[in-house]
């Protein structure tokens, strides 16, 4: 069956002969260094008004980057691992950001925060999330909740899906063939198939889309074996969005998607192989709304999310949760130095454990941007989290900064101090895993200070420290039951960016982060990580990429022994190339991504298999 999918996949891959672009046919032209940041206070300013580091992957560093996930894009970037993205398709142990764990990193898609309250941490499988259906991505580092609530503790990654035409009708179609490979297999046989397709518009005052996309890999075994044993991956996402400008100052956007994964792995204890499968449905649907007026906006962000899953394994389960999350907030312009926002976040989390169990939170909350003509800026904000368990807590930030106009340029230097609390999600109160009713929420607390220097808008240097303390962190006893934990975990570190254009063809960027997290066995976190890349435009048709990235040494848990003992991994590094080139009055794009280039051996998750050399072609067209 696997294989007559394969060839099914395969086939519609060389009929249709093509891969596909959501958006504007790509523009060669290397990467604008002054951003235009707007996810750190919702408004958009310049990034040298901005105290914060946001990362910023544009639409066109997505395109640099096609075949790959967004797991393993966004895990480029400083202060951020995600361990399992060089692994197999279906394989992510957790999204880790500056020294800290999966739960406290908050995603949100569209304005609206996701997560899965069945999940053991109540986080959103990243899994779930096709690249093709990505727009770009904005990176908060540090503590954010007072703009974005409970979780956001060490970043948020927020997600803007792709973009309707301003055409009436625009067709865009995406495919990929390649391997799927370990560095001992090098077989070369086509084992990873992916297929976008998206027809959108613009009649007038009314937009549409409607995207399909799906995903298969078949060459790869979940846990380490020495035979051909292999876990297939697949996913397949459908989504359709309709918008209405009713009036100048008034539009309105519903929106929906569904997604299936059906992911096979093996035992993880003992790591031994087993005929094991994970089914993940999602279903969500989604309203965007704004209203204009003379100097300010009522934005109203709201969406229901149902998830259903099923662990078919040696202790077989089935998982159902749904969430309501509800974003009102009127963002008011003083006039053109000062910025305020005033909001109302309602989420109610439902699971089905033992009995269907729920928690609600409604938090108001207040946001203001100061931004001077003689260079000081000032974000600073507060919530009030009320929780239907745990009753009210404060929390708040302040993150001045100051920027220096130079006669080419600026230097801003930057500070912030803020708080963030983590309510326990309603698996591990309730679950029939290792729950405890008795959990007191973490709190958590961070500081940054650093400097950033740019030029000409070619060059951009910048660089940040961070310390983290948390409290009250949830880990397990030595029965495995969840507890709060009576010591504190300090995280402290370094981050170092730089963005450079020598030429109008080229760009180089590199970042460096130490990390240095007491307090626990801190695995799979390494202390020292450097990502580094070249692109060059080869001709007005032609451009290609070239990234390194060296991921210090960490350890790992070996959960075959009892008690479990800390095993270290070897740093390792891997090289990736990507080519692109347009024909067809550039509707046509040809692509090769080949990862881990010289076939560079490597343990990423102790026991988990890790992807060797793998080749990707395909082709996009937009009409």
């Amino acid at each position: 069956m696997n294989k007559r999918f394969l060839c099914l996949c395969a086939t519609a891959w060389l009929s249709t002969g093509l891969v596909a672009q959501t958006r504007q046919n790509d523009s060669l032209s290397v990467q604008e260094l002054e951003e235009v940041v707007v996810s750190d206070s919702r408004f958009r300013l310049k990034r040298e008004n901005s105290g914060k580091t946001v990362i910023k992957i544009t639409s066109q560093e997505l395109r640099q980057n096609q075949g790959k996930s967004i797991a393993e894009v966004i895990n480029t970037k400083s202060g951020l691992e995600i361990a399992g993205s060089r692994g197999r398709e279906g394989a992510i142990f957790g999204v880790f950001a500056r020294g800290g764990r999966g739960r406290q990193v908050l995603i949100v898609i569209d304005g609206v925060r996701v997560s899965d309250p069945s999940s053991f941490s109540s986080e959103y499988d990243l899994r779930l999330l096709s690249s093709a259906n990505v727009e770009s991505v904005e990176i908060i580092k540090g503590a954010a909740s007072t703009l974005y609530g409970t979780n956001a503790a060490t970043a948020v990654i927020n997600i803007v899906t792709r973009k309707t035409s301003k055409r009436k009708i625009a067709l865009a179609v995406e495919s990929s063939l390649g391997t799927d490979q370990t560095v001992d297999n090098q077989n070369y046989n086509i084992s990873r198939v992916s297929n976008a397709v998206s027809m959108s518009g613009t009649l007038t005052d009314f937009s549409y889309l409607v995207g399909f996309s799906n995903t298969y890999t078949d060459g790869l075994s979940a846990i380490v074996t020495p035979g051909n044993e292999r876990d297939p991956f697949s996913r397949v996402s459908t989504d359709i969005q309709f918008g209405y400008q009713i009036t100048k100052s008034f539009q309105i956007r519903l929106y929906g998607n569904q997604t299936k994964l059906n992911n096979a792995f093996d035992e993880s204890f003992g790591l031994v192989d087993a005929p094991y499968e994970f089914i993940s449905r999602q279903h969500r649907v989604g309203l965007s709304s704004n209203y204009t007026y003379s100097k300010g906006t009522v934005v109203i962000n709201a969406a229901f999310s149902d998830y259903d899953a099923e662990n078919r394994s040696a202790f077989p389960d089935t998982f159902q949760s749904n969430n309501w999350v509800l974003d009102l907030y009127n963002k008011y312009n003083v006039n053109d130095r000062f910025y305020t926002i005033v909001g109302l976040n309602i989420i109610q989390d439902k699971a089905d454990l033992e009995v269907t169990e729920q928690m609600t939170l409604v938090d108001p909350y207040a946001n203001m941007v100061y931004v001077s003509d003689f260079g000081l800026n000032v974000n600073a904000g507060i919530r009030v989290n009320n929780h239907s368990e745990y009753g009210t807590h404060l929390v708040y930030n302040v993150n001045p900064s100051f920027s220096l106009k130079t006669d080419n340029g600026y230097v801003k230097v930057l500070g912030s101090y803020a708080t963030s609390y983590i309510t326990p999600n309603l698996t591990q109160l309730y679950g029939a895993f290792g729950a405890n009713p008795d959990l007191e929420p973490e709190e958590n607390r961070t500081i940054e200070g650093g400097l950033e220097y740019s030029v000409d808008k070619k060059l951009r240097v910048s660089t940040l420290y961070f310390s983290r303390k948390e409290e009250n962190f949830i880990t397990f006893d030595q029965n495995f039951i969840s507890i709060n934990a009576e010591n504190t975990i300090d995280a402290q570190g370094v981050e170092l960016e730089t963005n450079w254009n020598p030429l109008k063809a080229l760009t180089i960027a590199a970042n460096y982060t130490f990390t240095e997290r007491k307090g626990d066995n801190a695995i799979r976190i390494p202390k020292h990580k450097i990502n580094t890349s070249l692109a060059y435009r080869i001709s007005d048709r032609t451009n290609a990429l070239v990234s390194y990235t060296l991921t210090g040494e960490r350890s790992d848990s070996d959960f075959r022994s009892f008690p479990t003992i800390d095993v270290p991994l070897d740093s390792f590094s891997l090289v990736d190339v990507y080519l692109g080139h347009f024909l067809l009055a550039d509707k046509l794009k040809l692509f090769l991504n080949v990862n881990n280039l010289f076939n560079q051996a490597y343990t990423e998750v102790l026991g988990f298999t890790t992807r060797g050399r793998n080749v990707r072609v395909g082709c996009s067209l937009s009409l």
